[in-house]
């Protein structure tokens, strides 16, 4: 099995194992996914805020239920 090379901080080269790599990467993947789903969520909650009573009643949302998922934090 081939191995990745990799400077460590001392500047030495040492071998790193290809599935190690990988489920770093996948690693990464989810974390920017998890950070762009909660930037979305919090974008849509923020609209919510901004709609007028009139609008949230045509989707059938009150002011109440609006303020309460608006100010909710984005991970939940």
């Amino acid at each position: 099995m081939s191995t990745m090379k990799t400077i460590s901080p001392s500047g030495s080269f040492r071998d790193v194992a290809p599935g190690i790599a990988t489920r770093l990467a996948r690693l990464l993947s989810m974390a920017v996914e998890g950070l762009s789903v909660m930037a979305e969520r919090r974008r849509s909650r923020l609209l919510l805020l901004e709609m007028t009573d009139s609008q949230l009643k045509d989707i059938g949302l009150s002011r109440a239920d609006a303020e309460r998922e608006g100010l909710r934090r984005p991970w939940q």
